[in-house]
């Protein structure tokens, strides 16, 4: 070609697929879409359509293609990349497939030029001295080659601030590197008279910068100025965290931090979206950390300290009332304090909250029962085991000694093993769908993979994570709706009975799962599907071939948008209200109520809306259909070690749920599969024990009341009642990307 340009979907093309498609939306899907992942187009003084999300999305991603940017791209390299947008508009406009939540919102943006971590949904960082390298946050008393304390924390903070959730490992081995903290640090945050947010600042603990100027002198003291920017907020941080080790601290015991700059509490965030916090969050955490510094002068810092400090963090993104903080602290499994961390109530409540805790474990492990006691009583810790992430893709390909050796370990939600400042790059196919509109799954597959292969060419903030994604190009091939497809297409569940066997290592008799090989074999097929779509384009791309390629994601509010079981879960119930919460002044409740839907004031917020929506779950008269709250916990384990056995060479997200009489059954079912599961999570399942919960199971006869009383139309209606105009960043209250709701909405 004589000139490379950017790929652009033509209108005619969108109008004739609106014409040919018809999106899936499920009962929940248009709402959840419209508050969710629409964005406000400021010329036509309204949010996106869904036709013009997909668009905006599929150009963002297809533009990765690097060969894009050389001058040898041939006319017909081009023209099959318009091809394979084409295609790929198609899939997820008919919502047979779709990009990660985070893709749905960032992707096309030009905050994706600015930022292309935030194509990614979580991450994962050891704490422990790291250097900040070549990146674009360097603290100006760092060379880009020194250890620091605080690198990890700043990869966090930054992370988070950018909708991420983290993981983040505290095991012993990276705890015996923290050195011992050296200094008592006296803190001081400074604000001028001219901030919008001086009182609730000085409520907060701030002092009048220009009382404490007539009294000190700065040259004193190690003092640094927040700009009005999340790198100022993350260097801030670092510099209080930093000064308390000698080898990071130029000689001064006073640090001193001004916070007058920080916008106000309310005002708008430009590129990613939502109000700001103002600066009363950022003043506590500053004080809070510091606390956990000062009372550790003269030791290391233990597992305990260092995820307070994560949890801090955690909790003051929250604040900023645009994202939830999605945590998850990796500790050892003989640590104490550190599994029991969270029963010490007035923390939990303050900060710890913030964090699912899990523990790392390899197949040697044998000490459940304390882990499953805990369990049962807070639904913590969850389990991972590193080794067989390390040495394993698949368990039926077998043992591959060092295939993944990095691994230390785990996105928040635990569908994908990763290393040191490596993210998850998630892309799912919903196949019961995806077959019904004609698609070949091996196709929608193959264009799955293709699409987070690009995902690995974004521009990339750290240095670490830059390293690590050239390295591996991990992708995160999913599948959601996996319940709904298996007994629509094969009559059944995927796990059809058990027989006795006995465990070679302990002579003990288990129960086998019996698996339908037709799900068998249609599951391998699709697997290496996905490993041959990676290794072409890899060869057309001139570069490695994806470490690791399938997964299955948790996939909370993405699930909604098609109406699918979310990600290997059962349905939480065949009939049920599901409850969505709005703020007050959201333009939807006009039409929500139009529309015949219950509406009530949320009775734990204010300023709040509770919708109930009624919904079938696919097949819930089917006689073998089960439900999160009738599947025994075996069936469950079952299910997540057939999808790591045939599907998944990460891993599987799975929350299995449990009744008050199959506790018991915990530590030997964690046991039993040691050698096959990567990561687990149990909840009790909780039913509709409180008022206006999240999901409150119903029988049919009050569905078809319920469903009765409804327009399901709301997207006409809405249109109607605004003239196709409405309101600018107002978010859902309580959605998230996943299924376990401790992830990101976005």
């Amino acid at each position: 070609m004589d000139a490379i340009k950017e790929i652009i979907l033509s209108d005619d093309f969108v109008d004739e697929v609106k014409k040919t498609i018809k999106p899936h939306w499920g009962e929940l899907g248009w709402v959840t879409y419209k508050r969710t992942y629409a964005r406000w187009i400021p010329e036509l003084k309204r949010t996106e359509n869904w036709s013009e999300t997909v668009k905006r999305v599929i150009e963002g991603n297809i533009n990765l293609d690097p060969r894009l940017k050389k001058a040898d791209l041939t006319d017909d390299q081009y023209a099959g990349l318009v091809r394979e947008a084409q295609d790929l508009y198609k899939l997820v406009y008919g919502l047979a497939a779709t990009p990660s939540g985070r893709n749905l919102w960032i992707s096309g943006t030009p905050y994706q030029h600015r930022n292309g971590d935030a194509l990614n949904n979580c991450w994962f960082v050891a704490i422990r001295p790291q250097k900040y390298g070549d990146s674009h946050i360097v603290p100006n008393y760092l060379q880009k080659d020194q250890l620091a304390v605080s690198m990890p924390f700043s990869f966090m903070f930054d992370q988070l601030m950018k909708g991420g959730g983290v993981g983040f490992s505290v095991v012993p081995d990276n705890m015996k590197l923290m050195p011992v903290v050296d200094n008592q640090v006296d803190l001081t945050v400074l604000i001028g008279k001219e901030s919008a947010s001086y009182d609730d600042s000085i409520a907060a603990g701030a002092i009048d910068r220009d009382d404490w100027l007539a009294k000190n002198d700065l040259s004193d003291t190690r003092h640094y100025e927040l700009p009005d920017t999340r790198e100022g907020w993350v260097v801030g941080n670092a510099n209080m965290i930093d000064a308390h080790f000698n080898d990071t601290n130029d000689g001064f015991k006073d640090v001193v931090l001004d916070i007058t700059d920080i916008r106000a509490k309310g005002e708008k965030i430009k590129g990613f979206g939502g109000t700001a916090s103002g600066p009363v969050p950022l003043i506590e955490m500053f004080f809070d950390i510091n606390e956990v510094l000062n009372e550790a002068v003269g030791r290391k810092l233990t597992s305990v300290d260092c995820t307070d400090m994560g949890n801090l963090i955690g909790k003051t993104v929250v604040a900023g009332n645009v994202r939830r903080s999605a945590e998850l602290a990796l500790g050892g499994s003989t640590d104490d304090d550190f599994i029991t961390m969270k029963q010490d109530q007035k923390k939990l409540y303050h900060h710890r909250w913030a964090s699912n805790n899990s523990v790392a474990v390899d197949s040697e492990f044998k000490k459940y029962a304390p882990i499953a006691d805990s369990i049962t009583h807070n639904g913590e810790p969850g389990i991972v085991n590193l080794e067989l992430s390390r040495n394993y893709g698949r368990a039926i390909d077998g043992y591959q000694a060092g295939i993944d050796d990095g691994v230390e370990g785990t996105n928040p939600c635990g569908e994908i093993s990763l290393s040191n400042g490596e993210p998850c790059n998630l892309f799912e196919v919903f196949p019961l769908i995806a077959t019904e509109q004609g698609w070949s799954l091996e196709e929608a597959f193959a264009l799955a993979a293709r699409y987070t292969k690009r995902v690995t060419f974004s521009s990339y903030d750290w240095e670490v994570s830059r390293r690590v994604i050239q390295k591996n190009r991990r992708i995160g091939v999913s599948m959601s709706g996996i319940q709904d497809w298996i007994l629509t297409t094969f009559g059944n569940r995927v796990v059809t009975g058990f027989e006795p066997t006995t465990d070679p290592e302990t002579g003990d008799t288990v129960q086998k799962p019996i698996y339908d090989q037709r799900v068998v074999k249609k599951f391998d097929d699709l697997y290496q599907a996905v490993v041959k779509a990676d290794k072409e384009y890899s060869d057309a791309l001139g570069c490695q071939a994806s470490i690791k390629h399938t997964t299955v994601k948790p996939s909370g509010t993405v699930a909604k948008l098609a109406g699918v079981s979310e990600g290997m879960h059962f349905h939480y119930a065949g009939y049920l209200i599901q409850r969505i919460r709005f703020q007050d002044s959201d333009p939807l409740l006009p039409a929500l109520k139009a529309c015949g839907y219950k509406i009530e004031p949320d009775v734990y917020t204010k300023h709040t809306m509770c919708v109930e929506f009624p919904v079938k779950a696919a097949n819930a008269d089917d006689p073998n259909f089960a439900s999160a709250g009738s599947v025994s916990i075996a069936e469950q384990f079952a299910t997540q070690a057939f999808l790591q056995t045939y599907w998944s060479d990460n891993a599987v997200s799975c929350t299995i749920t449990f009744q008050p009489n199959e506790a018991k059954e915990i530590a030997p079912l964690m046991y039993q599969y040691r050698h096959v599961t990567k990561s687990t999570s149990l909840l009790p399942y909780s039913g509709a024990d409180f008022k206006q919960a999240p999901k409150e199971p119903i029988d049919k006869k009050i569905y078809q009341e319920r469903e009765s009383e409804v327009d399901e139309n709301v997207a006409k209606v809405f249109a109607e009642q605004n003239d196709n105009h409405d309101k600018k960043d107002i978010e859902l209250v309580d959605q998230s990307d996943c299924e376990s709701g401790a992830c990101p909405i976005r």
